[in-house]
């Protein structure tokens, strides 16, 4: 498809900001103004548009699909969504440890651990840690902070944060995301340790790779949005 736009500029509208583009707002996919919370996140759309070239395809604008399921979807259905997340809870990557005798173990103990002992004490909650892949559930007190935290969250945030949870397939990683001086390259090497210990042992193909730099990026792009949408 070809590039239908000149002129990408931004302004203050009732409820936030909008893009807009040759001074047509842009809507969304549901057709809803793509209406924005601050000045931050609606120059980051922007600037999404003006990098784009000639040619463009539905894979080039991954903010605004963000930024369009928030409104369509999120600001809809935030219970629904907490419920989605809080799945992730249940069944956290980082809380599922090798066996004592594996040697993944000590790495495990050595990247994640920290993590989720600095979540637990920043939420106020406890996590079980599990040996093997058995499940174990969470403590309702747990859940019950978390759905609470999870439901308080602006849909701008809320849509970001269940892309990084789901990348991760782990909901400690995605919320400590959101932290302000979180070290996001570390917690996606914490969600992608099992993969890259695999790939140390037996190496990786072309295919994995590709695939392992399609999605660090979806994950920097959704903690990128995130944070802007969460900029005072």
């Amino acid at each position: 498809m070809k590039r239908f736009w000149k002129e990408v500029s931004l302004g203050e509208v009732d409820g936030g900001w909008q893009v807009a583009l040759d001074g047509r707002p842009v809507r969304t996919q549901g057709g809803k103004p793509q209406v924005v919370a601050n000045k931050a996140l609606a120059e980051l759309l922007a600037g999404e548009w003006r990098a784009a070239g000639e040619e463009i395809g539905a894979a080039d604008f991954p903010l605004r699909d963000i930024a369009d399921y928030a409104i369509d979807v999120v600001a809809g259905d935030r219970e629904a969504i907490a419920n989605k997340l809080l799945a992730y809870a249940e069944t956290d990557t980082l809380c599922y440890r090798a066996d004592p005798d594996a040697p993944l173990l000590q790495r495990q103990q050595a990247v994640w651990e920290p993590i989720v002992a600095a979540f637990e004490a920043r939420e106020g909650v406890r996590m079980v840690r599990v040996s093997g892949i058995v499940h174990h559930p969470q403590p309702q007190a747990t859940l019950d902070a978390l759905r609470k935290r999870l439901e308080a969250l602006d849909p701008l945030v809320l849509a970001p944060l269940e892309a990084m949870t789901s990348l991760s397939a782990s909901l400690t990683i995605g919320l400590s995301a959101l932290e302000p001086d979180a070290d996001l390259e570390a917690l996606w090497a914490a969600a992608e340790l099992e993969e890259r210990w695999q790939a140390e042992l037996w190496g990786e193909d072309e295919e994995a790779a590709a695939r392992h730099a399609r999605r660090t990026a979806a994950f920097m792009q959704a903690a990128q949005f995130a944070r802007a949408a969460g900029a005072d």
